[in-house]
C-alpha cells in the first residue's frame, strides 16, 4: 500500500489530490470524513426524531390526563435523567450489541425524557385555558384536542430542544464509535476513525485531527442553530 499514511495535500501517480491525506490503508481521509458526516447526521436526525415523537406522546398523555399516567411517566423520566447518559448508553449497547440500529434505539430510549418534560409542562398550563375548556364543552374528543389545540402550541420549544439534542447525540454517537460500541468498520464514523488513528498519532496526526474538527464544528453548528431558532421565536426580540 504505497499510498498509506500520506500527509495532507499529497497527489498520487494518477494525479488525484488527497487534500486531507490518507489513512493506514491508503483511503482518502476527506472522502471518509464526508461519509462519516452523512452517517453521524443520519443517526442523529433519526434518533432525535424518534425520541421527540416518543417524548411528545408521553408528555401529552402525562400533562393532559394526569393522575397515575403522570406519576408513572414522570418517575420513569426522572429515573432516566438521574443516570449518566453515556453509562446508560454503554449498558444498552452492551446488551443489544454494537450496530447502527442499536445505537439509534439507545438514543431514542435515553432522549425522550427531555421532550416529555417540556411537553408536559406546556400541556399542564394549556389544559386550563379557556379555548381548551370550550373545546371540551363542545364535545371534542381528547385526541382531537391534543392534536389540534395543544400540540401546535408546544411545537416551538420542541424545535429548539431538537437542535440542541442533535448536537448532543452526534457527540455521544462518536463517543460510542470511539469505544467500539457504535457502527463497526469499515463503515466510517468520526468516532471509529479517531479510534483507528490514535495508534498513528505521533506520525500521522491528520487521522485524528480532521475527524475531530468535523465533530466539533458539526456539534457547535447544531447548538448555534438552536440558539438562533430560540432567539427568532423569542417574543421579547420581536417587541424590540
Amino acid at each position: 500500500l504505497r499510498g498509506r499514511l500520506q500527509s495532507p495535500g499529497w497527489v498520487d501517480k494518477e494525479g488525484r489530490s488527497h487534500l486531507l491525506g490518507t489513512d493506514q490503508l491508503g483511503r482518502d481521509i476527506l472522502t471518509r470524513v464526508t461519509l462519516a458526516a452523512r452517517m453521524s447526521l443520519g443517526i442523529g436526525l433519526v434518533a432525535v426524531t424518534g425520541a421527540g415523537l416518543l417524548g411528545v406522546v408521553m408528555g401529552l398523555v402525562s400533562g393532559f390526563y394526569g393522575g397515575y399516567f403522570d406519576d408513572i411517566i414522570m418517575r420513569l423520566a426522572d429515573l432516566q435523567l438521574a443516570l449518566p447518559l453515556i453509562l446508560l448508553a454503554l449498558a444498552i449497547v452492551a446488551l443489544l450489541g454494537p450496530s447502527i440500529t442499536n445505537v439509534i434505539i439507545v438514543f431514542i430510549i435515553t432522549g425522550w425524557p427531555v421532550f416529555a418534560r417540556t411537553v408536559r409542562g406546556s400541556t399542564l398550563s394549556l389544559r386550563q385555558r379557556e379555548f381548551i375548556e370550550a373545546a371540551r364543552c363542545l364535545g371534542c374528543p381528547a385526541l382531537r384536542i391534543l392534536a389540534y389545540h395543544i400540540l401546535p402550541n408546544v411545537a416551538r420549544p420542541l424545535i429548539v430542544i431538537a437542535s440542541f439534542e442533535l448536537g448532543k447525540v452526534i457527540i455521544y454517537e462518536s463517543s460510542l464509535g470511539f469505544l467500539g460500541m457504535g457502527a463497526q468498520p469499515p463503515t466510517p464514523t468520526w468516532g471509529n476513525m479517531m479510534a483507528e488513528g490514535r495508534a498513528y498519532l505521533d506520525t500521522a496526526w491528520w487521522l485524528v485531527f480532521f475527524p475531530g474538527i468535523a465533530l466539533v464544528l458539526t456539534a457547535a453548528a447544531a447548538n448555534y442553530i438552536g440558539d438562533g431558532i430560540n432567539e427568532f421565536f423569542d417574543p421579547r426580540n420581536k417587541r424590540n
